[in-house]
């Protein structure tokens, strides 16, 4: 059988609508954007008055340190309790390694050593918490590094060695606390209030200064560290006289943290906005405060703060000021290479940051989509607006583009001058023309 030509099979299929012809530099329309769907909860809580609305949107900070507060500090300091805490013993004495293995099973760690001078570096170090001879039955301290290991570890260890028959050691001390830092906790707020201020000079960029450039951020960032750490050691050093000495090592050591924290909460700000202050106070108050290592070493902490105390901002800083200070605790490296970290964690999420938050905004902006906070803030405005109105009428005001007017009203915009006089003429100009009040509205 015949096939059918092309031009009979083209007269047999069925006929499509022709399109109309699009005019030459006519663009077709863009498809408008879906509309925002607003929930019932959040049409309803547009109906508050607006300076109810934005309380009740700000209402999750109390509610973010309550939690935090619980969670992390009554959590971590409720019951501090030793665990695998190390101790260093000289020679080959096991006497006192066997009571406390019996007496108090899985809190303490001991290590042996061949030199008693190593051990004591270790302790002054912090890398053992106390050091014991046998052969000379002394305890070897260091109340500098940490003052309640150098408290509680020997006074535990004498109730040992003397409940299982012994004399009681002598106590030695390494590296004796300066009277105006009796109990040690001098490294811990000054650490607690270099945290503070990187992360709230930070924040506050993040909360307020989106558009700017990382420049201008960056500028800021540097220049608030190094006015909050000459103010921070200023007041603890020569006004208030917790530490003595060592003014610019302790500038330049808080100027470097306070920046890589402001660096990293900057980035951070890019992500998650006007919230930024719950990701800042997690990483540099909640979790650094218990895991620093000020308060009760990682010896006496819980998980997962003894874990943290390995990559905290706190217990860096700690053993940095201690260090400069009392030359105890492990040197300066550990805390640089943490300090790098940090900051360079921060330069990469600006990098990204940024970037994704110009996509976000203007898919916001295209879309038109807002947010409860802005709603909120518009009628908190407009409301505002209105009141100013209000109380400007009261008082015989008026607002105008140009500035506030004075309203004449009809029962006072007459005087002793409505007649006019030689030198100062009539109420409305030096003609003594019939006045023409307006009645305002």
């Amino acid at each position: 059988m015949a096939q059918p030509s092309a031009q009979e099979q083209a007269r047999q299929a069925p006929r499509q609508p022709s399109r109309p012809a699009r005019r030459p530099g006519r663009e077709a329309r863009p498809t408008p954007p879906p509309k925002q769907h607003i929930g019932r909860y959040r049409r309803w809580y547009a109906t508050l008055h607006p300076s109810l609305q934005l309380i009740g949107l700000q209402l999750w900070m109390p509610l973010f340190f309550i939690v935090g507060f619980c969670l992390c500090y009554v959590f971590a300091f409720h019951a501090p309790h030793p665990h695998d805490v190390p101790i260093g013993i000289v020679g080959g004495d096991r006497t006192l390694v066997s009571a406390v293995q019996k007496a108090l099973p899985g809190e303490y760690l001991f290590s042996s050593y061949d030199s008693l001078a190593r051990a004591k570096h270790d302790v002054v170090a912090g890398t053992i918490a106390v050091a014991y001879d046998p052969s000379a039955n002394e305890l070897f301290k260091a109340s500098a590094h940490q003052f309640q290991v150098a408290s509680l570890v020997p006074a535990t260890l004498t109730a040992v060695l003397t409940g299982a028959g012994l004399a009681a050691p002598r106590v030695t001390e390494l590296a004796p606390l300066p009277a105006y830092d009796e109990y040690g906790t001098v490294a811990m707020y000054v650490m607690l209030a270099w945290c503070i201020g990187g992360y709230m000079v930070a924040m506050f960029i993040g909360i307020m200064g989106g558009p700017l450039r990382h420049r201008t951020r960056m500028t800021v960032i540097v220049t608030g560290g190094l006015v909050i750490s000459l103010i921070t050691n200023t007041l603890a050093g020569p006004v208030v006289g917790a530490i003595h000495g060592h003014f610019v090592p302790l500038v330049l050591i808080a100027w470097g943290w306070i920046v890589a924290i402001g660096l990293a909460v900057n980035g951070l700000s890019y992500f998650v906005g006007r919230f930024i202050a719950a990701p800042a106070m997690i990483c540099f108050v909640f979790l650094s405060m218990p895991s620093s290592g000020g308060a009760y070493p990682k010896w006496f902490m819980p998980e997962p703060f003894a874990w943290l105390n390995n990559v905290v901002v706190g217990s860096s800083m700690v053993d940095m000021i201690k260090h400069q200070l009392y030359g105890v605790g492990p040197g300066p490296e550990r805390g640089l290479i943490t300090m790098g970290c940090y900051a360079a964690a921060g330069l990469v999420l600006m990098f990204l940051g940024k970037k994704w938050w110009e996509r976000r905004r203007i898919r916001a902006i295209v879309t038109g989509r807002t947010t409860m906070f802005q709603d909120a803030n518009t009628a908190n405005r407009e409301f505002l607006g209105r009141e100013r109105d209000a109380e400007l009428q009261r008082n015989g005001l008026i607002s105008t583009e140009t500035g506030t007017l004075q309203v004449l009203r009809d029962d006072d915009w007459e005087d002793e001058r409505a007649a006019g006089d030689v030198f100062t003429g009539g109420r409305d100009g030096l003609e003594n023309e019939p006045l023409n009040p307006r009645r305002q509205p």
